[in-house]
């Protein structure tokens, strides 16, 4: 039990016992005492005053008494107007660092064989294009919810859907076979999904100008999107596809098997990946059954044009169409036999869709629309929703050939990393294979905690320049006191100093009493963040956590003290900051170089 909590249940233990007050844990709020106080926690009093019918310093010292005469691990305590402040014995601050030195696993929750299985769904690429930027921030938010519900105790599946048919990827295929001149990613070197998204952007360039043409000769803007040559090609794919024309599959595979060697490369370097995938291509025919199911028994309408639709005006949002006239499939019909399929193949407590805020609407219809359908499950899938991210230079369109690369920008990342390490003189002495591993270390912790480190559900911008600092609030700030902690730690190994738990110390430090209360939030940190989603919370822990270090390193010697104790116990303790941190950024997805 963290000592907030244990605070918390003797100050309503207390409150009952003194006044006859019936509260609840989390109706006491706690606090670390201000620097400029005495004491470790705070105790805010006054929502207590209603109970005790005191004035607010006579309350707070009734709780602290009772608090020291029941609570072993509060010695001594102080009261400022409405505030109780606790000491908090040593030796309980010395037990934490004990088990945060030798339990590599300290912060976690073990999983058991009753834990709730939660299903992440994230990334969700489409098979026209590469990764981007947007794909970035997605998959860097799901792979790192997912770890940190692990960390809560949790069963996780992390699973992917592959959007790999539809009008998208029919561009690109027409595109191909209009202007591709036979080329394939071994023809031209380029990366099969690159290859795949150029063609794209062509189609796009293509149905433009068409559409200006049919514009100029009288037709409205609309009729002309309609009119396109490119678009009636594009669709007339699509529908073939769906009649499984075999010259059409043939060609989807192909395009699709290159995009998918592509997108292996990038998750890879990314550091993510999947325990299962599925494909929209098995799962639209099971969502277009159920759908059909759906109009069989009332609950969707068809049109005169045989499109069908779900009327959700009762439920305060308008019509979707759910099949077109012509019977092909929409985004939502694939959801619906996706969701199906996964409940079907787990047996899942808790659904979870890592997809961005521009698809609110969307989510909330499939739960409706699943309800209606009859699931039970329906209306308990939970819609991660997260904020855009963007680069100082605008928003990005993929169609128009203008996103940030996924693999250009970790490429970049690293060339900064590289640039900026020989400029700082930080890695001069590494050579070879050990300094191109760290220069990727370097970039990616930047790129994964920059990106991370902001509330997910908030729009943002991505500085790459920014991101890569070795100051302030950046991955590689972090990274650098981690590889600081493994420097001093080799010197004290190569030194024959021996490290125990043996902790005899006649009393801590200011600056140490501050780094161990610390490490003792980190628990509490792994489970906010996992009950918020919120890889923020671990990312922020993290910097605030090195910044104490530095800050008790700048003060105090390690290796150059006099004091055999107090050396060793300052070795246990930035060794357990060095665990902890690396458990921290590990919930990131993030790795720790052991030389900076």
């Amino acid at each position: 039990m963290s000592i907030e909590s244990l605070i918390q249940k003797g100050t309503v233990e207390a409150l009952k016992t003194l006044y006859g007050a019936d509260m609840q844990e989390q109706q006491v709020q706690v606090q670390n005492t201000r620097k400029d106080f005495d004491g470790d926690i705070t105790v805010v009093v006054f929502p207590f005053l209603r109970y005790s019918k005191k004035a607010p310093e006579q309350t707070a010292e009734d709780l602290g008494k009772y608090l020291v005469e029941h609570i072993e691990t509060v010695e001594n305590f102080n009261v400022i107007k409405g505030f109780l402040n606790l000491e908090i014995s040593k030796n309980y601050w010395l037990d934490i660092l004990k088990t945060g030195y030798t339990n590599t696993e300290f912060g976690f929750t073990p999983v058991a064989e009753n834990s709730e299985l939660v299903m992440v769904e994230y990334s969700s690429p489409n098979t026209n294009k590469p990764l981007h930027l947007g794909h970035i921030r997605n998959n860097l938010l799901g792979f790192s919810i997912s770890e940190i519900l692990k960390a809560n105790g949790k069963k996780v599946v992390m699973t992917n859907i592959v959007n790999d048919r539809g009008i998208h990827i029919c561009k690109s295929m027409y595109a191909w076979q209009q202007w591709g001149n036979g080329e394939t990613p071994e023809s031209t070197g380029m990366k099969g999904d690159h290859l795949v998204g150029k063609y794209y952007v062509e189609f796009d360039k293509h149905y433009k100008a068409e559409i200006a043409e049919l514009v100029e000769k009288g037709v409205s803007k609309e009729d002309a999107e309609n009119q396109a040559p490119s678009i009636i090609a594009a669709r007339e794919l699509l529908r073939k596809w769906e009649a499984k024309d075999e010259a059409t599959v043939e060609l989807w595979k192909m395009m699709n098997s290159w995009v998918y060697a592509g997108f292996d490369v990038t998750y890879k370097t990314l550091g993510v990946d999947f325990d299962k995938i599925y494909y929209e291509s098995d799962t639209y025919l099971i969502g277009k059954k159920e759908v059909l199911r759906g109009l069989e028994e009332g609950t969707f309408n068809q049109r005169e044009d045989n499109s069908v639709w779900a009327d959700l005006t009762e439920d305060g949002l308008d019509q979707k169409i759910l099949l077109r006239s012509d019977g092909t499939s929409v985004y939502m019909t694939q959801d619906i036999g996706t969701a199906k399929m996964r409940f079907n193949d787990y047996p899942i407590d808790k659904m979870v869709y890592v997809v961005g805020n521009e698809q609110n609407y969307h989510f909330q219809v499939l739960a409706i629309l699943l309800d209606k359908l009859g699931f039970s499950w329906g209306k308990d899938l939970y819609h991660f929703s997260y904020g855009m991210v963007e680069l100082p230079s605008g928003k990005m369109k993929s169609r128009e050939g203008t996103v940030v690369d996924a693999d250009d920008l970790v490429e970049g990342m690293v060339k900064v990393a590289r640039d900026m390490s020989a400029e700082l003189g930080k890695l001069d002495s590494l050579t070879g294979e050990d300094a191109e591993n760290t220069f990727r270390m370097i970039a990616l912790g930047a790129l994964k905690y920059f990106i991370l480190k902001v509330d997910p559900r908030k729009n943002m911008m991505f500085n790459p320049e920014e991101s890569i600092d070795f100051n302030g609030n950046t991955g590689p700030f972090i990274q650098y006191t981690y590889a600081r902690i493994q420097s001093v730690l080799r010197k004290a190994a190569n030194q024959n100093i021996s490290i125990n738990t043996d902790l005899a110390l006649s009393a801590l430090s200011l600056k140490e009493k501050e780094l161990l209360k610390r490490i003792s939030l980190f628990p509490a940190a792994v489970q906010e963040a996992g009950d918020n989603y919120s890889p923020a919370i671990i990312a922020n822990y993290c910097y605030e956590l090195v910044k104490e270090f530095n800050q008790f390193y700048h003060d105090h010697s390690i290796l150059g003290e006099a004091d055999e104790a107090v050396k060793n116990f300052r070795l246990v303790l930035a060794s357990a900051v060095g665990q902890v941190v690396k458990n921290g950024m590990g919930l990131l997805g993030i790795e720790m170089p052991e030389r900076m």
